[in-house]
């Protein structure tokens, strides 16, 4: 199987997550998509997360009973900070019957080279890259393992959400109906 790893804090997961994904699964020649929630993304400050088990619980709600889309906790068990070469060599190692692809924004795309290896993931793995508002796609976007997808261009983010739910705002439609459910009779956001 061809596996697309969409990684994020998923803090919340909202609707445009699932969107990228949902397009992704369906139309960028992949079988799979993994989405991977991320401990600490190494490149970003740290902020104020739910726990992992606690995102990784919202991913699990929003997909559902979707087979082409999968969440996953694999970062949980590597080691800290996480990087994106150490988590694809892990995968690949480990289920050798698979290619692994990744799936990020343009904005991510554009940092690439700030990213630890990555060389060695642009020469090795395909990446699937969507459009980002007011982002421009870099050099990068030339080489011959990204591929450029035209999926929905999405201005919704987690910050946002929190934002929104700590100024007591409904996000009901912002996010998926079982996911809003869950964050509300938690009280995620609401400090």
């Amino acid at each position: 199987m061809k596996i697309g790893l969409y990684f994020g804090s998923f803090n919340p997961v909202h609707n445009g997550h699932m969107v990228i994904a949902n397009y992704m699964a369906e139309f960028a020649q992949l079988d799979q998509v993994w989405m991977v929630v991320s401990p600490q993304n190494p490149l970003k400050a740290p902020t104020t997360l739910l726990s992992d088990t606690q995102r990784l619980a919202m991913v699990k709600i929003a997909i559902g009973d979707y087979k082409k889309l999968k969440a996953s906790n694999i970062e949980f068990k590597l080691p800290k900070p996480s990087y994106t070469i150490h988590t694809l060599v892990y995968l690949s190692e480990k289920y050798p019957q698979h290619e692994f692809a990744l799936i990020m924004g343009a904005d991510s795309l554009a940092t690439l080279p700030k990213w630890k290896n990555h060389e060695a993931i642009l020469e090795h793995y395909h990446i699937y890259v969507y459009p980002r508002p007011q982002i421009t796609l870099p050099a990068l976007a030339n080489n011959k393992h990204v591929h450029i997808v035209n999926a929905p261009l999405m201005e919704l983010s987690s910050s946002f959400i929190r934002n929104a739910i700590k100024a007591k705002h409904d996000v009901r439609f912002m996010v998926p109906h079982q996911v809003f459910v869950y964050m509300d009779e938690m009280g995620f956001y609401k400090k």
